[in-house]
């Protein structure tokens, strides 16, 4: 891989990612949740960003923004359907565009169903894709601005990934995750040594990210809305899928 990722907490559970080009020495942020857990990334790693890559609008993604461009003259890079909600905003994306801007190509994937127009970025040399609020381990965003259809369609987007790319998200949701998702597949014997592990992981305070598309496919009710046994368990052998990712969403929201 040639990217170097540092991840780290931000705000209540928020992730800050510091990623660094080995072969070129670009440094880029993933979202700006806090100045300062971001400063002392940068401070502990040596690494100086040139620019911001924003999947969403939301306030704990784009909180520094404006402090880090004022200290280091970044460029802020976001979707273009929140172009007027990202602060400092240099320069728009969307969906299927790619850009040599962080050292090696990478992917602009609209993935929304969040919000209306969050992205995803995915770094194919590296095999690694940034979801922020789409995917989660073990979940999905809440649907603040979009529909469920909007989120299925983002999921299948992302579900045809490399099994094994390497995900980062916006927030360490994972225990809470995992709790309600053995509710929606309680026969799933991976998912319960999933859980198992996360427990452990979330006891010894220990991340449980990164994770990878092909253990979310695995384990992750809201990728898995086809699985007959999902299905079965949900009393929706005949649904759409459509209707049985509502379905999962709706009692995720109520758990």
């Amino acid at each position: 891989m040639t990217l170097e990722i540092e991840q780290f907490m931000c705000r209540d559970d928020n992730f800050g990612i510091l990623a660094r080009n080995k072969a070129t020495g670009t440094v880029f942020l993933v979202d700006a949740p806090q100045e300062e857990p971001i400063m002392a990334a940068i401070e502990r790693t040596g690494w100086q960003p040139s620019l911001i890559l924003t999947t969403h609008h939301h306030p704990d993604h784009v909180e520094a923004n404006l402090a880090l461009k004022k200290r280091f003259g970044l460029v802020i890079i976001g979707p273009a359907a929140e172009k007027d909600r990202i602060p400092g905003i240099d320069r728009t994306v969307k969906d299927g565009q790619t850009l040599d801007l962080a050292g090696e190509p990478f992917n602009v994937i609209a993935t929304p169903g969040h919000t209306a127009g969050h992205v995803s970025y995915y770094f194919p040399e590296s095999g690694v894709a940034f979801t922020a609020d789409t995917l989660f381990a073990l979940g999905c965003g809440r649907l603040f601005e979009g529909t469920p259809a909007d989120m299925l369609g983002s999921m299948r987007k992302l579900a045809a990934l490399p099994l094994d790319t390497t995900v980062y998200c916006g927030h360490e949701y994972t225990l809470s995750n995992a709790r309600f998702a053995v509710t929606i597949d309680p026969t799933n014997s991976a998912l319960k040594q999933r859980a198992a592990k996360i427990e452990r992981l979330r006891e010894e305070g220990k991340p449980t990210l990164p994770t990878t598309i092909g253990e979310e496919l695995a384990t992750n009710p809201f990728m898995r809305w086809h699985d007959p046994a999902i299905r079965h368990n949900l009393g929706m052998e005949d649904a759409s899928d459509e209707a049985v990712f509502a379905e999962i969403r709706k009692r995720k929201d109520i758990f």
